[in-house]
């Protein structure tokens, strides 16, 4: 009888940050994979009409409304759901900016959902992952965590911490059978890109998008689905020997960019 590799059968998710984009892709994999997967989403309508698609093929999966930034909000939507075998921090936003401008409110706002929100979801969900016999944690993180990008302070300060909170609880729980890893993605064709693009280059679109793309040597940006390829294998049991890493999945930026 052949092995049902990278099944998620019998498991609770949650992702955080799912109603468009990465998060949407993991949780609709994770939920094709056997998963009940709850999704935490600041937008009540796209997490519901996101776990209205993942129905449709199949999948088990549930809708929160929740801003990651308050631990109040946080720890009332993990408590509902109860013990847990796997987290995914996705939820996150991006500033452009370097540190003369910006501003101290746009900093703040950054800190407080990449940051302070994945901490809020790792306080919660570390004693129901404990209640639960062990299970995985998974960080997003950023290519910006590790190398310089103009123009992206407050970002890249995020994603380092989010690297290193990674390291941080892979060390504190590595006997408690719990595991931690991040993903540092570069850059991927998401909504948000598109509504950048429109947004600040008007009648440009196409043209900055090839740009944009051309920054990864591979020459394109990763579709969504890449990434929760990634996410998967991290979160499955043929995962089980790997804890406290970082994986960029990049195109090659990070390393073939000279």
């Amino acid at each position: 009888m052949q092995h049902n590799i990278f099944s998620l059968a019998g498991k609770t998710a949650i992702v955080t940050g799912s109603g468009s984009g990465i998060g949407l892709a993991i949780a609709t994999l994770f939920a094709q994979r056997g998963a009940t997967v709850h999704l935490m989403e600041l937008n009540q309508a796209a997490a519901e009409e996101a776990v209205a698609g993942i129905k449709v093929l199949g999948g088990q999966a549930h809708a929160h409304a929740c801003d990651v930034s308050q631990q109040n909000q946080v720890a009332e939507v993990f408590a509902k759901i109860g013990p847990l075998n796997i987290l995914v921090n996705n939820a996150g936003i991006a500033h452009i900016g370097n540190v003369e401008t910006t501003a101290e409110a746009d900093f703040d706002r950054i800190i407080n959902v990449n940051i302070k929100g994945v901490y809020n979801c790792l306080h919660a969900a570390l004693p129901l992952i404990k209640q639960a016999g062990g299970g995985v944690i998974l960080n997003m993180a950023s290519v910006a965590a590790s190398v310089g990008i103009p123009d992206r302070f407050a970002y890249s300060t995020s994603k380092g911490a989010v690297f290193s909170m990674t390291q941080s609880v892979a060390k504190d729980y590595l006997h408690q059978g719990i595991r931690c890893n991040s993903i540092s993605p570069a850059r991927v064709h998401t909504p948000f890109v598109d509504g950048f693009l429109a947004k600040n280059y008007p009648g440009q679109e196409a043209e900055m998008f090839e740009k944009l793309s051309k920054t990864q040597p591979i020459g394109r940006m990763a579709k969504p689905e890449e990434i929760a390829y990634m996410a998967l294998y991290l979160c499955s049991d043929e995962a089980s020997f790997l804890t406290g890493c970082d994986y960029p999945i990049d195109g090659g930026f990070m390393y073939l960019n000279n």
